[in-house]
Order: C-alpha cells, then sequence, then structure tokens
C-alpha cells in the first residue's frame, strides 16, 4: 500500500506533464512508476498495458488508473484516473472558451508549434524506450513490423491487429529468453459476486445522470450522452480509433462541428495535457455553444467528460483483480507478450502520423487499392518546427525534464513569433 497522499503528488505531476498522446504519456507513466518509484515491476507494468490495450477507450488513463488501484485500491484508483484527466480538461475547457468567443489566437498557434516541437521528439524517445523493453526476440519485431505496417499503409482497424497478434501469441510459446520472470498471483481474485456487484455500481454510476438527461435535459444533451456512452464503448485503440469513427458522425450526419473545426479539436488535444480523447470534450462544447451559448457547452462538456471518461473505471475496477493471475497462464503469457510486441508497431504509427502533420502543413491521404499512402507536400515543410525539434533534441539528450523541455520551447516558439519568424 502507498499513501493516498503519495499517490496524489505524484499523479498531480503526471496529468500536468502528460503531454504527447499515447506514447509520450505511457512512457511518463514508466518512468514514475517503475523507475523513480519502483510501485510495479517491468514485467507488471507491461501486462497491464497489454491488458488496456485490449479495452475500450484511453489506454494511458486507464493504466494510470491500475496503477492508482494497485497501490490503494479503489481509493487509489480513482484519484490516479480522475488527476491523469481533470488538468487536461480543464485547459481544453479554457482553450475552447478563447475559441468560441476569438476565434484563432496567432499567439496561442505559435506556443502550440513550439509545444508540438516538443512532443514528436518526447514522442520518439517513449518509442525507443518501450521498444527497448518490449522487443525481445526475432518474433517480436516481427509482430511489431506487420502491426505497423498493416495500421500504417493498410489501415487494417486496430482490434483487428490486436487479435491477430494475440493469436500468434497463443499458438506460438517461445523459450523465454533473459528477462523479468512471469509475475505470480499474490492473491485471490475476488468472487464472483463480488466483481457483479462491481458492474452493477459503475453502471449506475454511469447510466443514472444519463436517464435523468433524458427526463429532465433538452434534447442535444441526451443525444451527446448517448452518442459518447456509444463511442466509449465500440472505440477500441483509443483516441485515434475514436476520432475516425467520430468525425464522420458529427461533421456529416450531426452537423455539431465543421471539418475545419474538428481538425482544431484535435490540434487543442494534441497540444494540451491529457488523454487525446479529451478531443470528445471540445467537440459536446462546441456542439452546445452553438446551441445555446457558454453555459450550455460548459455542460455539454461536462455531460461528455463523464460518459466518456466513467466506463474506463468499470472496466479496471471490474478486470484488474484478474490481470495478474490471467499472466501467470502460460498460454496467456504467449498473448500478452505478443499484443505488447503489436502494440509497439501501433505506437510507431501514432509517432509518423503525429510528426507528420507537426512538419508539414499539407499532408493528404492516397487510396491505392487496398494501401493508404500518407504524402506530404514538401513545400509545406515548416522550418521553425525544424528547428525546434533539434533544440528539443538536444535539451532532452543533456537530460532536462519533459516540463522543462515543453516550456523553454514554447517560449522560444512564443518569441519567434513576436519578431516575426
Amino acid at each position: 500500500m502507498v499513501s493516498l497522499r503519495e499517490i496524489t503528488a505524484t499523479f498531480s505531476r503526471i496529468g500536468v506533464l502528460s503531454f504527447g498522446g499515447p506514447a509520450a504519456q505511457i512512457a511518463l507513466l514508466h518512468r514514475e512508476v517503475v523507475d523513480r518509484h519502483g510501485w510495479l515491476r517491468e514485467r507488471q507494468f507491461l501486462d497491464a498495458l497489454s491488458f488496456c490495450m485490449l479495452l475500450p477507450g484511453p489506454e494511458a488513463m486507464q493504466l494510470a488508473t491500475y496503477v492508482g488501484w494497485r497501490l490503494a485500491g479503489v481509493a487509489g484508483g480513482l484519484i490516479a484516473g480522475l488527476l491523469f484527466v481533470l488538468p487536461g480538461a480543464a485547459v481544453i475547457m479554457a482553450l475552447a472558451t478563447l475559441y468560441a468567443f476569438l476565434g484563432d489566437v496567432p499567439f496561442v498557434q505559435a506556443v502550440f508549434t513550439g509545444i508540438k516541437a516538443a512532443v514528436v521528439v518526447i514522442v520518439v524517445e517513449a518509442l525507443v524506450k518501450v521498444a527497448r523493453r518490449a522487443l525481445l526476440n526475432t518474433d517480436r519485431y516481427v509482430l511489431a513490423g506487420l502491426a505497423f505496417l498493416g495500421i500504417f499503409f493498410l489501415a487494417v482497424p486496430f482490434p483487428i491487429l490486436i487479435a491477430l497478434a494475440g493469436i500468434y501469441g497463443w499458438w506460438r510459446i517461445r523459450p523465454k529468453l533473459v528477462e523479468e520472470p512471469a509475475p505470480t498471483a499474490t492473491a485471490n481474485p475476488p468472487s464472483p459476486g463480488a466483481t457483479l456487484c462491481t458492474v452493477v455500481i459503475w453502471l449506475a454510476v454511469w447510466w443514472l445522470p444519463v436517464a435523468g438527461l433524458w427526463l429532465m435535459a433538452p434534447e442535444l444533451l441526451t443525444e451527446i450522452a448517448l452518442f459518447f456512452s456509444k463511442l466509449a464503448v465500440v472505440t477500441f485503440g483509443g483516441a485515434y480509433a475514436v476520432l475516425a469513427y467520430m468525425a464522420q458522425d458529427v461533421v456529416t450526419l450531426k452537423g455539431w462541428l465543421s471539418p475545419g473545426q474538428m481538425m482544431d479539436a484535435l490540434g487543442l488535444a494534441e497540444t494540451t495535457p491529457g488523454p487525446l480523447i479529451l478531443v470528445t470534450q471540445f467537440v459536446g462544447f462546441v456542439a452546445g455553444f452553438g446551441a445555446g451559448g457558454w453555459a450550455s457547452g460548459a455542460f455539454a462538456a461536462a455531460v461528455t467528460l463523464w460518459v466518456t471518461f466513467v466506463p474506463c473505471f468499470l472496466w479496471i475496477f471490474a478486470s484488474a483483480p484478474y490481470i495478474d493471475r490471467l499472466a501467470t497462464l502460460p498460454r496467456l503469457r504467449g498473448v500478452l507478450d505478443a499484443i505488447t510486441a503489436a502494440v509497439v508497431g501501433v505506437i510507431l504509427n501514432l509517432s509518423v502520423w503525429f510528426a507528420l502533420h507537426v512538419f508539414f502543413a499539407d499532408v493528404a491521404r492516397h487510396d491505392l487499392g487496398a494501401l493508404v499512402l500518407w504524402v506530404p507536400d514538401p513545400a509545406t515543410l515548416d522550418l521553425r518546427v525544424v528547428a525546434l525539434c533539434t533544440g528539443s533534441a538536444v535539451l532532452l539528450w543533456r537530460g532536462w525534464s519533459v516540463a522543462a523541455i515543453l516550456g523553454t520551447i514554447a517560449a522560444v516558439a512564443a518569441l519567434m513569433h513576436f519578431i516575426g519568424v
């Protein structure tokens, strides 16, 4: 058991510094939980990560919730999960308000350019660290490579990639190389009745407010609650999977946002702390703001946050007690190892996609039959980003903290804006 005060202090810091999407956030969690505090062993961390990748919703937030639960039960899980989300939600709310009233602000865009440049370097470092720990034999390198090719060039849905990797891991179990031994189950999992009680409680927490909206609130709020509740159940693979599913509906079918607003939503989510799935909060706010002003937008954003993240606590609190025991089973051990390797390929996909859109203003998607190509326009290369990325890499190599790098590079980008670069 770890004190709630220590959990609060650590995850407050993580929540404020969790820029850069899943790759950087997972690396930050690893640095704090495994390297700095030693709260989890390497194998336990990777097992939990693999399991969270199987769940719908933001894997980094669910991993933080699991760590908090592991350290101090449900209270620890709630503290860790909420502190991972709330700082970013507060920033998104403030920026969405500015966006709604002021539109594009060049100075803010300049600061975001610096943050994006630093995030590219942080994500690459995260990818290298995760790959070193997860890719321990040839099979895993092949799985990671195939996962990257499948998702980046063939647009294979994430759940299919994970399912195929799991099937391979179940079928072909290789002898372990030199690595940490598989964990042993240290406690019996709860009874089926206790698990069912957990499920019922969190289903009530999730759906009773939605029922109240249906009875008393405007139709738009009920529609938002139902739409994002559905997203919480069917979207596997994190925020990018959510975006692929959500963009078409909210823009073309429901008309809540324009295509340009949808891209701005992604930009805000990518350059603020917290899970990228906070893009849904921006969507909810803009939909509500358009229907009834700021108060309506704020309430819609709160509803969106509720139905997006409460299900994450349901998934974790119901399944977390079984993770260690499942990991001790040989075939399931092979499944988790294979999924962990595939996750490296998925993170590489996110890293490349993010870097392309940061370095180039124009990146076009070309569909050549089953093949998907992301082709940047060389003429739109942003030399400011190249310079800022180089500076970020130097600072990271010199051992600067993530917070110091982000603050310094954002300040440099603001200065470049003021002098007209």
